[in-house]
Protein backbone atom coordinates (compact mmCIF):
# COMPACT_ATOMS: atom_id res chain seq x y z
CA UNK A 1 0.00 0.00 0.00
CA UNK A 2 2.85 2.33 0.84
CA UNK A 3 4.37 1.14 -2.66
CA UNK A 4 1.35 2.15 -4.16
CA UNK A 5 0.79 5.41 -2.29
CA UNK A 6 4.55 6.61 -2.93
CA UNK A 7 4.31 5.66 -6.71
CA UNK A 8 0.96 7.81 -7.03
CA UNK A 9 2.94 10.92 -5.78
CA UNK A 10 5.87 10.43 -7.81
CA UNK A 11 3.24 10.48 -10.63
CA UNK A 12 1.47 13.65 -9.53
CA UNK A 13 4.88 15.57 -9.09
CA UNK A 14 6.27 14.55 -12.45
CA UNK A 15 3.08 15.01 -14.44
CA UNK A 16 3.17 18.65 -12.79
CA UNK A 17 6.37 19.26 -13.73
CA UNK A 18 5.77 18.39 -17.23
CA UNK A 19 3.29 21.38 -17.06
CA UNK A 20 4.69 23.47 -15.39
CA UNK A 21 7.52 22.63 -18.16
CA UNK A 22 5.04 23.28 -21.06
CA UNK A 23 3.97 26.57 -19.93
CA UNK A 24 5.73 29.91 -21.40
CA UNK A 25 8.02 32.04 -19.55
CA UNK A 26 7.80 35.39 -20.03
CA UNK A 27 10.70 36.54 -17.58
CA UNK A 28 12.70 37.06 -21.46
CA UNK A 29 10.66 38.90 -22.96
CA UNK A 30 9.49 41.64 -20.35
CA UNK A 31 13.51 42.12 -19.94
CA UNK A 32 14.46 42.73 -22.98
CA UNK A 33 10.90 44.83 -24.40
CA UNK A 34 9.55 46.31 -21.42
CA UNK A 35 12.86 49.16 -21.49
CA UNK A 36 9.95 50.64 -24.79
CA UNK A 37 7.20 50.51 -23.18
CA UNK A 38 6.08 54.13 -22.08
CA UNK A 39 3.83 55.79 -19.71
CA UNK A 40 1.79 58.47 -21.17
CA UNK A 41 0.74 61.65 -19.38
CA UNK A 42 -1.92 63.72 -20.42
CA UNK A 43 -2.82 67.08 -19.77
CA UNK A 44 -6.42 67.71 -21.30
CA UNK A 45 -7.80 71.03 -22.22
CA UNK A 46 -10.31 72.20 -19.20
CA UNK A 47 -13.95 72.61 -19.91
CA UNK A 48 -13.85 75.72 -18.12
CA UNK A 49 -10.56 76.64 -20.22
CA UNK A 50 -12.79 76.27 -23.37
CA UNK A 51 -15.51 78.50 -21.65
CA UNK A 52 -13.22 81.75 -20.91
CA UNK A 53 -12.31 81.59 -24.58
CA UNK A 54 -15.31 81.26 -25.73
CA UNK A 55 -16.35 84.38 -23.90
CA UNK A 56 -13.87 86.67 -25.33
CA UNK A 57 -15.27 85.97 -28.61
CA UNK A 58 -18.48 87.50 -27.77
CA UNK A 59 -18.70 91.36 -27.95
CA UNK A 60 -18.49 93.44 -24.98
CA UNK A 61 -21.99 94.31 -24.27
CA UNK A 62 -23.14 90.64 -24.56
CA UNK A 63 -21.11 89.03 -21.78
CA UNK A 64 -22.10 90.55 -19.19
CA UNK A 65 -25.03 88.64 -19.31
CA UNK A 66 -23.05 85.81 -18.88
CA UNK A 67 -21.06 87.09 -15.88
CA UNK A 68 -20.88 85.06 -12.57
CA UNK A 69 -21.39 86.37 -9.40
CA UNK A 70 -17.35 86.58 -7.44
CA UNK A 71 -15.63 86.06 -10.54
CA UNK A 72 -15.39 83.87 -13.55
CA UNK A 73 -15.09 80.07 -13.04
CA UNK A 74 -11.44 78.74 -11.83
CA UNK A 75 -10.31 76.90 -15.18
CA UNK A 76 -8.70 73.39 -13.69
CA UNK A 77 -6.62 71.41 -16.70
CA UNK A 78 -8.32 67.74 -16.33
CA UNK A 79 -5.15 64.83 -16.16
CA UNK A 80 -5.43 61.70 -18.09
CA UNK A 81 -3.07 58.47 -18.37
CA UNK A 82 -2.41 55.79 -21.00
CA UNK A 83 0.59 53.35 -22.18
CA UNK A 84 2.48 53.50 -25.30
CA UNK A 85 5.99 51.78 -26.96
CA UNK A 86 8.91 53.29 -28.67
CA UNK A 87 9.43 52.32 -32.50
CA UNK A 88 12.24 53.97 -33.26
CA UNK A 89 15.28 55.02 -31.54
CA UNK A 90 15.29 58.52 -32.80
CA UNK A 91 11.48 59.06 -30.30
CA UNK A 92 8.79 57.72 -32.40
CA UNK A 93 6.16 56.82 -29.92
CA UNK A 94 2.77 54.38 -30.92
CA UNK A 95 -0.25 54.86 -28.51
CA UNK A 96 -4.27 55.06 -29.01
CA UNK A 97 -5.95 58.31 -30.45
CA UNK A 98 -8.31 58.48 -26.78
CA UNK A 99 -5.51 58.55 -25.00
CA UNK A 100 -4.02 61.85 -26.32
CA UNK A 101 -7.60 63.31 -28.01
CA UNK A 102 -7.89 67.50 -27.32
CA UNK A 103 -4.97 67.03 -24.97
CA UNK A 104 -2.91 70.34 -24.34
CA UNK A 105 0.59 68.38 -23.08
CA UNK A 106 1.55 65.75 -22.95
CA UNK A 107 5.04 63.68 -21.35
CA UNK A 108 6.23 60.51 -21.66
CA UNK A 109 7.51 58.49 -18.72
CA UNK A 110 9.94 55.41 -19.66
CA UNK A 111 10.56 52.62 -17.13
CA UNK A 112 14.23 54.31 -15.91
CA UNK A 113 12.02 56.96 -14.91
CA UNK A 114 13.12 59.51 -17.53
CA UNK A 115 10.65 61.94 -19.00
CA UNK A 116 10.43 64.01 -22.14
CA UNK A 117 7.98 66.35 -23.07
CA UNK A 118 6.12 64.58 -26.80
CA UNK A 119 4.21 66.20 -29.69
CA UNK A 120 1.55 65.12 -31.44
CA UNK A 121 2.89 64.15 -35.17
CA UNK A 122 -0.10 62.68 -35.94
CA UNK A 123 -3.87 60.94 -35.18
CA UNK A 124 -6.00 58.31 -37.04
CA UNK A 125 -9.31 58.34 -35.36
CA UNK A 126 -10.98 55.83 -37.42
CA UNK A 127 -8.30 52.74 -36.11
CA UNK A 128 -7.80 54.86 -32.92
CA UNK A 129 -4.00 55.26 -32.81
CA UNK A 130 -1.93 58.24 -32.56
CA UNK A 131 2.32 58.35 -33.33
CA UNK A 132 4.01 60.95 -30.90
CA UNK A 133 7.31 62.07 -31.21
CA UNK A 134 10.40 63.01 -28.52
CA UNK A 135 13.56 64.58 -28.70
CA UNK A 136 16.01 62.00 -27.95
CA UNK A 137 18.16 59.57 -29.52
CA UNK A 138 19.42 56.15 -28.78
CA UNK A 139 16.36 54.87 -27.10
CA UNK A 140 15.18 51.33 -26.89
CA UNK A 141 12.33 49.93 -29.49
CA UNK A 142 10.16 47.23 -29.80
CA UNK A 143 9.60 45.78 -33.18
CA UNK A 144 6.39 45.44 -35.15
CA UNK A 145 5.36 42.20 -36.59
CA UNK A 146 5.34 42.29 -40.14
CA UNK A 147 2.90 39.32 -40.92
CA UNK A 148 -0.48 38.71 -39.45
CA UNK A 149 0.30 35.10 -38.52
CA UNK A 150 -1.55 35.36 -35.03
CA UNK A 151 -3.52 32.39 -34.32
CA UNK A 152 -6.62 31.47 -31.83
CA UNK A 153 -5.04 29.77 -28.72
CA UNK A 154 -1.53 31.89 -28.51
CA UNK A 155 0.11 32.90 -25.58
CA UNK A 156 0.21 36.71 -25.46
CA UNK A 157 1.56 39.23 -23.29
CA UNK A 158 0.54 42.96 -22.36
CA UNK A 159 2.66 45.72 -21.09
CA UNK A 160 0.95 49.23 -19.46
CA UNK A 161 -0.12 50.72 -16.78
CA UNK A 162 -3.68 49.68 -15.51
CA UNK A 163 -5.28 52.11 -13.00
CA UNK A 164 -2.02 53.73 -12.80
CA UNK A 165 0.29 50.93 -11.63
CA UNK A 166 3.47 51.88 -13.59
CA UNK A 167 4.83 48.88 -16.07
CA UNK A 168 2.45 45.80 -14.98
CA UNK A 169 2.75 42.85 -17.11
CA UNK A 170 -0.03 40.57 -17.67
CA UNK A 171 -0.40 37.32 -19.77
CA UNK A 172 -3.89 35.54 -21.55
CA UNK A 173 -3.99 33.58 -24.95
CA UNK A 174 -5.80 34.95 -28.50
CA UNK A 175 -9.59 34.58 -27.94
CA UNK A 176 -10.35 35.36 -31.77
CA UNK A 177 -9.55 37.70 -34.20
CA UNK A 178 -10.72 39.55 -37.00
CA UNK A 179 -13.46 40.96 -34.69
CA UNK A 180 -15.68 43.71 -36.31
CA UNK A 181 -16.32 46.70 -33.79
CA UNK A 182 -17.71 49.63 -35.79
CA UNK A 183 -17.15 53.02 -34.22
CA UNK A 184 -20.17 55.29 -33.45
CA UNK A 185 -20.11 56.72 -37.09
CA UNK A 186 -20.15 53.46 -38.76
CA UNK A 187 -16.16 53.15 -39.73
CA UNK A 188 -15.10 49.42 -39.77
CA UNK A 189 -11.76 49.75 -40.73
CA UNK A 190 -10.04 47.33 -37.92
CA UNK A 191 -9.87 43.71 -37.79
CA UNK A 192 -9.36 43.82 -33.75
CA UNK A 193 -7.45 40.91 -32.38
CA UNK A 194 -9.83 39.27 -28.83
CA UNK A 195 -7.85 38.27 -26.58
CA UNK A 196 -8.28 37.03 -22.38
CA UNK A 197 -5.04 39.13 -21.16
CA UNK A 198 -6.58 41.02 -18.24
CA UNK A 199 -6.70 44.78 -19.62
CA UNK A 200 -7.79 48.08 -17.63
CA UNK A 201 -8.30 51.59 -17.89
CA UNK A 202 -4.65 52.85 -17.83
CA UNK A 203 -3.45 50.16 -20.55
CA UNK A 204 -4.87 51.56 -23.74
CA UNK A 205 -2.17 52.09 -26.25
CA UNK A 206 -0.07 49.85 -24.80
CA UNK A 207 1.82 46.77 -26.72
CA UNK A 208 0.39 43.16 -26.78
CA UNK A 209 3.37 40.94 -27.61
CA UNK A 210 3.72 37.59 -29.12
CA UNK A 211 6.28 34.88 -27.88
CA UNK A 212 9.09 36.47 -29.60
CA UNK A 213 8.99 39.48 -28.34
CA UNK A 214 7.17 41.09 -31.57
CA UNK A 215 4.10 43.75 -31.03
CA UNK A 216 1.49 42.03 -32.45
CA UNK A 217 -1.46 44.64 -31.55
CA UNK A 218 -1.91 47.76 -29.78
CA UNK A 219 -4.62 47.31 -26.77
CA UNK A 220 -7.95 49.14 -27.54
CA UNK A 221 -10.49 48.75 -25.79
CA UNK A 222 -12.29 46.43 -23.21
CA UNK A 223 -15.75 44.82 -22.82
CA UNK A 224 -16.77 45.79 -19.28
CA UNK A 225 -19.95 45.74 -17.26
CA UNK A 226 -18.25 47.15 -14.13
CA UNK A 227 -15.35 49.06 -15.46
CA UNK A 228 -13.00 46.24 -14.62
CA UNK A 229 -11.34 43.59 -16.90
CA UNK A 230 -13.80 40.47 -17.28
CA UNK A 231 -11.30 38.72 -20.16
CA UNK A 232 -12.45 40.36 -23.24
CA UNK A 233 -9.99 43.16 -24.18
CA UNK A 234 -9.29 44.20 -27.91
CA UNK A 235 -6.28 44.99 -29.74
CA UNK A 236 -5.37 46.42 -33.02
CA UNK A 237 -3.44 44.68 -35.46
CA UNK A 238 0.03 45.27 -36.13
CA UNK A 239 -1.21 45.24 -40.13
CA UNK A 240 -3.10 48.18 -38.93
CA UNK A 241 -0.40 49.83 -36.93
CA UNK A 242 2.36 49.27 -39.64
CA UNK A 243 -0.07 51.51 -42.45
CA UNK A 244 -0.81 54.18 -40.10
CA UNK A 245 2.45 54.60 -38.11
CA UNK A 246 3.84 54.50 -42.05
CA UNK A 247 1.33 57.56 -43.12
CA UNK A 248 1.47 59.45 -40.22
CA UNK A 249 5.48 59.59 -40.49
CA UNK A 250 5.68 60.44 -43.85
CA UNK A 251 2.68 62.71 -44.72
CA UNK A 252 1.12 63.22 -41.07
CA UNK A 253 -2.36 61.96 -41.88
CA UNK A 254 -3.86 58.46 -43.03
CA UNK A 255 -5.68 57.92 -45.85
CA UNK A 256 -7.63 54.75 -47.05
CA UNK A 257 -8.56 52.36 -49.83
CA UNK A 258 -11.99 53.16 -50.71
CA UNK A 259 -14.92 51.22 -53.06
CA UNK A 260 -18.02 53.35 -52.33
CA UNK A 261 -20.81 50.50 -51.97
CA UNK A 262 -23.15 49.56 -49.10
CA UNK A 263 -22.89 46.19 -48.12
CA UNK A 264 -24.55 43.11 -45.73
CA UNK A 265 -24.09 39.90 -44.79
CA UNK A 266 -25.63 36.68 -46.62
CA UNK A 267 -27.39 34.61 -44.77
CA UNK A 268 -29.11 30.71 -45.94
CA UNK A 269 -32.04 32.10 -47.66
CA UNK A 270 -29.94 35.18 -49.90
CA UNK A 271 -27.28 32.34 -50.82
CA UNK A 272 -29.75 30.13 -51.89
CA UNK A 273 -30.61 32.51 -54.04
CA UNK A 274 -27.86 33.79 -55.17
CA UNK A 275 -26.73 30.39 -56.30
CA UNK A 276 -23.92 30.20 -53.43
CA UNK A 277 -23.19 26.77 -51.95
CA UNK A 278 -23.26 28.82 -49.08
CA UNK A 279 -23.59 31.98 -47.30
CA UNK A 280 -20.22 33.84 -47.38
CA UNK A 281 -19.23 36.93 -49.14
CA UNK A 282 -20.14 40.46 -48.93
CA UNK A 283 -23.37 41.09 -50.79
CA UNK A 284 -23.62 44.64 -52.95
CA UNK A 285 -26.60 46.48 -51.22
CA UNK A 286 -26.22 49.50 -53.22
CA UNK A 287 -23.54 51.13 -55.09
CA UNK A 288 -22.39 54.86 -54.93
CA UNK A 289 -22.60 56.97 -57.53
CA UNK A 290 -19.51 57.91 -59.44
CA UNK A 291 -17.44 55.57 -57.01
CA UNK A 292 -14.48 53.25 -57.78
CA UNK A 293 -17.19 50.50 -57.75
CA UNK A 294 -19.14 52.54 -60.27
CA UNK A 295 -16.71 53.10 -62.14
CA UNK A 296 -15.39 49.41 -62.42
CA UNK A 297 -19.20 48.30 -63.18
CA UNK A 298 -20.10 46.34 -60.08
CA UNK A 299 -23.82 46.26 -59.55
CA UNK A 300 -26.27 46.03 -56.73
CA UNK A 301 -26.68 42.40 -56.11
CA UNK A 302 -23.02 41.42 -56.69
CA UNK A 303 -21.18 38.98 -54.11
CA UNK A 304 -17.45 40.19 -53.31
CA UNK A 305 -16.14 36.60 -52.67
CA UNK A 306 -12.15 37.87 -52.94
CA UNK A 307 -11.00 41.26 -53.51
CA UNK A 308 -7.20 41.42 -54.10
CA UNK A 309 -6.65 37.86 -53.34
CA UNK A 310 -7.87 37.83 -49.75
CA UNK A 311 -11.02 35.31 -49.07
CA UNK A 312 -14.04 37.56 -48.76
CA UNK A 313 -16.22 35.36 -45.97
CA UNK A 314 -18.53 37.64 -44.09
CA UNK A 315 -19.24 41.62 -45.09
CA UNK A 316 -17.29 42.74 -42.71
CA UNK A 317 -14.03 41.19 -44.28
CA UNK A 318 -14.47 44.04 -46.90
CA UNK A 319 -14.08 47.34 -45.19
CA UNK A 320 -11.02 45.39 -43.25
CA UNK A 321 -8.77 44.54 -46.59
CA UNK A 322 -9.94 47.52 -48.69
CA UNK A 323 -9.07 50.23 -46.32
CA UNK A 324 -5.35 48.70 -45.97
CA UNK A 325 -4.95 49.07 -49.78
CA UNK A 326 -3.35 52.45 -51.16
CA UNK A 327 -5.82 54.09 -53.47
CA UNK A 328 -5.22 54.48 -57.25
CA UNK A 329 -3.98 50.22 -56.89
CA UNK A 330 -5.91 48.04 -59.53
CA UNK A 331 -7.45 44.89 -57.94
CA UNK A 332 -8.59 41.67 -59.21
CA UNK A 333 -12.62 41.12 -57.63
CA UNK A 334 -14.38 37.69 -57.68
CA UNK A 335 -17.80 38.42 -57.53
CA UNK A 336 -20.43 36.01 -58.20
CA UNK A 337 -23.54 37.90 -60.32
CA UNK A 338 -26.88 35.81 -61.52
CA UNK A 339 -25.21 32.39 -60.43
CA UNK A 340 -21.75 32.85 -61.87
CA UNK A 341 -18.45 33.57 -60.67
CA UNK A 342 -16.46 36.58 -62.79
CA UNK A 343 -13.47 38.64 -62.49
CA UNK A 344 -13.53 42.32 -62.49
CA UNK A 345 -10.78 45.16 -61.78
CA UNK A 346 -10.99 47.52 -59.82
CA UNK A 347 -9.24 50.68 -59.36
CA UNK A 348 -9.42 51.23 -56.01
CA UNK A 349 -9.93 55.10 -54.32
CA UNK A 350 -9.00 56.98 -51.61
CA UNK A 351 -11.06 58.35 -48.70
CA UNK A 352 -9.24 60.83 -46.55
CA UNK A 353 -8.94 60.82 -42.49
CA UNK A 354 -11.80 63.52 -42.58
CA UNK A 355 -13.98 62.22 -45.39
CA UNK A 356 -16.71 60.78 -44.24
CA UNK A 357 -17.52 57.22 -46.68
CA UNK A 358 -21.36 57.74 -47.32
CA UNK A 359 -22.42 55.83 -50.30
CA UNK A 360 -24.77 58.11 -52.38
CA UNK A 361 -27.42 56.54 -54.36
CA UNK A 362 -26.71 56.17 -57.86
CA UNK A 363 -29.71 57.72 -60.55
CA UNK A 364 -31.00 54.97 -62.47
CA UNK A 365 -38.76 56.99 -63.28
CA UNK A 366 -46.92 53.75 -62.56
CA UNK A 367 -53.88 49.88 -58.58
CA UNK A 368 -51.94 47.41 -56.25
CA UNK A 369 -50.63 43.90 -57.18
CA UNK A 370 -49.63 41.12 -54.68
CA UNK A 371 -46.32 38.62 -54.95
CA UNK A 372 -45.26 36.08 -52.13
CA UNK A 373 -47.87 38.01 -49.67
CA UNK A 374 -46.74 41.35 -50.13
CA UNK A 375 -49.05 43.74 -52.13
CA UNK A 376 -47.11 46.68 -53.45
CA UNK A 377 -48.52 49.65 -54.77
CA UNK A 378 -47.21 52.84 -56.28
CA UNK A 379 -44.78 54.42 -54.55
CA UNK A 380 -45.01 58.50 -54.70
CA UNK A 381 -42.55 60.42 -57.05
CA UNK A 382 -41.40 62.80 -54.10
CA UNK A 383 -40.80 60.38 -51.86
CA UNK A 384 -39.08 58.22 -54.51
CA UNK A 385 -37.09 61.40 -55.23
CA UNK A 386 -36.01 62.14 -52.07
CA UNK A 387 -34.19 58.45 -51.50
CA UNK A 388 -32.54 59.55 -55.05
CA UNK A 389 -34.61 56.78 -56.82
CA UNK A 390 -35.41 56.85 -60.23
CA UNK A 391 -38.33 54.24 -59.32
CA UNK A 392 -39.76 51.45 -57.27
CA UNK A 393 -42.86 50.30 -55.60
CA UNK A 394 -44.29 50.60 -51.70
CA UNK A 395 -44.82 47.21 -50.25
CA UNK A 396 -48.40 48.08 -48.55
CA UNK A 397 -49.61 45.52 -46.58
CA UNK A 398 -48.00 42.13 -45.40
CA UNK A 399 -50.21 38.64 -45.71
CA UNK A 400 -49.93 36.88 -41.81
CA UNK A 401 -47.50 33.35 -42.51
CA UNK A 402 -46.54 34.27 -45.99
CA UNK A 403 -43.33 34.29 -47.54
CA UNK A 404 -42.77 38.00 -47.67
CA UNK A 405 -44.02 37.69 -43.80
CA UNK A 406 -41.92 34.47 -42.98
CA UNK A 407 -38.32 36.84 -44.67
CA UNK A 408 -38.87 39.94 -42.64
CA UNK A 409 -40.69 42.27 -45.08
CA UNK A 410 -42.53 45.24 -43.73
CA UNK A 411 -44.78 47.67 -45.24
CA UNK A 412 -43.52 50.75 -45.74
CA UNK A 413 -40.39 49.05 -47.83
CA UNK A 414 -40.04 50.25 -50.97
CA UNK A 415 -39.08 47.21 -53.58
CA UNK A 416 -36.70 47.94 -56.30
CA UNK A 417 -35.92 44.66 -57.31
CA UNK A 418 -37.03 40.84 -57.84
CA UNK A 419 -34.21 38.30 -58.30
CA UNK A 420 -32.71 40.00 -61.45
CA UNK A 421 -35.64 42.08 -62.07
CA UNK A 422 -35.35 45.79 -61.53
CA UNK A 423 -38.67 47.12 -59.94
CA UNK A 424 -39.47 50.66 -61.39
CA UNK A 425 -43.44 50.47 -61.55
CA UNK A 426 -46.34 48.22 -60.60
CA UNK A 427 -46.14 46.58 -64.02
CA UNK A 428 -42.71 45.53 -63.73
CA UNK A 429 -43.90 42.88 -60.79
CA UNK A 430 -46.65 40.95 -63.39
CA UNK A 431 -45.56 37.88 -64.77
CA UNK A 432 -42.52 37.30 -62.15
CA UNK A 433 -44.49 34.90 -59.88
CA UNK A 434 -44.81 33.04 -63.43
CA UNK A 435 -41.05 32.55 -63.30
CA UNK A 436 -40.65 32.08 -59.78
CA UNK A 437 -39.04 28.88 -59.11
CA UNK A 438 -41.19 26.81 -56.22
CA UNK A 439 -38.97 25.87 -52.95
CA UNK A 440 -35.99 27.89 -54.14
CA UNK A 441 -35.21 31.43 -52.52
CA UNK A 442 -35.37 34.77 -54.87
CA UNK A 443 -33.46 37.71 -53.19
CA UNK A 444 -35.83 41.20 -52.97
CA UNK A 445 -34.07 44.16 -53.07
CA UNK A 446 -35.67 46.86 -50.53
CA UNK A 447 -35.32 50.40 -49.65
CA UNK A 448 -36.05 50.67 -45.47
CA UNK A 449 -35.01 54.04 -43.64
CA UNK A 450 -33.57 54.99 -46.25
CA UNK A 451 -30.53 52.35 -46.66
CA UNK A 452 -30.86 49.37 -49.31
CA UNK A 453 -31.42 46.41 -48.03
CA UNK A 454 -31.46 42.63 -49.63
CA UNK A 455 -33.87 39.65 -48.21
CA UNK A 456 -34.22 35.68 -49.37
CA UNK A 457 -37.67 34.95 -50.00
CA UNK A 458 -38.46 31.66 -50.01
CA UNK A 459 -40.81 30.14 -52.80
CA UNK A 460 -43.71 28.03 -51.69
CA UNK A 461 -43.05 24.38 -52.93
CA UNK A 462 -46.01 23.24 -54.22
CA UNK A 463 -47.15 20.80 -51.24
CA UNK A 464 -46.79 23.74 -49.01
Amino acid sequence: MMVRALFCFVSIVFIARISAASLPDFTDIVESSSPAVVKILVEYESENLRYQEQMEELPEYLRRFFDFRGGPPVPRDRAGMGSGFIVSEDGYVVTNNHVVENARQILVRLPDRQEYDATLVGTDPRSDLAVLKMEARGLPVVPLADDEDVKVGQWVLAIGSPFSLDFSVTAGIVSAVGRSLPTETGDNYVPFIQTDVAINPGNSGGPLFNLDGEVIGVNSQIFTRSGGSIGLSFAIPASVVNNVVAQIKENGVVERGWLGVSIQDVDRNLADSFGLDRPRGALIAQVGGDSPAERAGLLSGDIIIQFDGEEIETSADLPHVVGLIAPGTVCQVVIVREGSESVIEVEVGGLAADQVARVGPSAVSDGTLTLLGMRAAPAEPDQLSELGLAGGVQVVAIEPDSPAADAGVREGDILTRIGNRPIGRIRDLEGIGDELVPGASVPARLIRGGSPLFIGIRVPAAND
